[in-house]
């Protein structure tokens, strides 16, 4: 069984951090922390749970003085590289948001983000401190390192997983969209991803502004134009037609149909949870001009209400000639996921074509 990501908090990892920190600090008490954290419940907590237990105990075992506890984590941080030092910046969020301390925290939040990310923390001080904050990030966004630049996209997302939402920026998300502007042709791939993620997460809630943005911004640069075909991947997904039309794929409806004849049929027709099933799909594109088409697949999850749930899976995107005739087939596994557990049922599979259902068929789950 694959280990869990919250079980690289152990103890060996403990007492390792435990000796950094008492290079800096001769009074830390090693055994005092490492029993703090690993408490009675220890093995019933989370993986941001046991994030949170690792700060606090760090707290306690740290001077009193904030400023002082930074300067140790500072002298240390260079070797704390990676995911599992998240605790750096979540000790500036839990520790550092007093007003008396919001520039040192700041300039805390921007080291620490360099060897893990301070994407998270950062958001508390968002809401709290909105206009300095916003600021400063218009100042990270120009900054000679990556990591500094990506943190300035990816702590203002409205929605990032994991991370508390940007209520504020869900309803009006302009501020976020005058820092991507900055960011809008970086030249690391890391910084892109988040912009055109930050852009997703803005088209959720207000589409239109999106779409306004992603016409103002299509062919000024190859990695705008890659920020943008990544960040409609919801609009797309939901065929909204503007954007169908800003990345040129073919109307399926209107004076001549697009798609004249399409399948899907899946086997076995009755899987149990855990299984894998196979479908088979065809279509016919109509006789003429080329075709750019997005093939997907959707599944009606049942959920244990009865009710379901809709899910799209791509198949494929691509420009084909007229009168082509595009078949394949696919697999799916019915296992529980994080993410999503099956019920039994009926499920519905349809096949889309740019968004719109062209077949259908259905399958039992038990």
């Amino acid at each position: 069984m694959a280990e869990l990501l919250k079980d690289v908090y152990n103890e060996s990892f403990l007492r390792n951090f435990g000796e950094k920190v008492k290079r800096s600090y001769l009074d830390f008490n090693i055994e005092i922390f490492v029993s703090k954290v690993l408490k009675e419940d220890w093995e019933e907590l989370a993986l941001k749970q046991r994030m949170r237990r690792i700060t606090e105990s760090l707290g306690e075992c740290m001077p009193r003085s904030y400023e002082v506890a930074l300067k140790i984590m500072f002298s240390i941080d260079e070797e704390c590289v990676g995911f599992p030092y998240l605790f750096f910046p979540d000790f500036v969020e839990v520790f550092g948001q007093d007003e008396q301390n919001l520039e040192l925290s700041i300039k805390a939040l921007e080291r620490f983000t360099i060897r893990s990310s301070s994407e998270f923390a950062v958001r508390h001080f968002l809401i709290k401190y909105p206009e300095r904050m916003l600021s400063e990030m218009k100042q990270w966004a120009k900054s000679d390192n990556e990591h500094i630049r990506r943190l300035a996209s990816e702590g203002c997302r409205p929605r990032l997983p994991w991370g508390i939402a940007l209520s504020m920026f869900k309803k009006d998300p302009t501020p976020v969209l005058s820092i991507l502007e900055i960011l809008k042709k970086d030249s690391s791939l890391y910084v892109r991803k988040s912009v055109a993620n930050n852009l997703n997460d803005i088209s959720k809630d207000n589409p239109l502004l999106v779409i306004e943005t992603v016409k103002r911004w299509k062919n000024d640069n190859s990695n705008t134009d890659w920020i943008i075909r990544h960040g409609c991947r919801t609009l797309i997904k939901k065929a909204v037609p503007d954007v169908m039309e800003l990345f040129g794929y073919t109307k399926v409806h209107g004076e001549q149909k697009l798609v004249e004849n399409s399948s899907i049929i899946i086997e076995p027709k009755t899987v149990r949870i855990g299984e894998n099933s196979e479908f088979t799909y065809s279509i016919s594109i109509r006789e003429g001009q080329n075709a750019k088409i997005r093939i997907e697949y959707r599944i009606y999850f049942v959920k244990a209400s009865g009710k379901t749930s809709s899910k799209t899976f791509l198949i494929s995107d691509k420009v084909v000639v007229g009168g082509a005739f595009v078949s394949g087939t696919k697999k799916h596994s019915w296992s529980d996921l994080t993410t999503r557990r099956h019920y039994p049922g009926k499920h519905k599979i349809s096949l889309l074509v740019n968004g719109f259902e062209v077949a259908e068929t259905e399958i039992l789950v038990l």
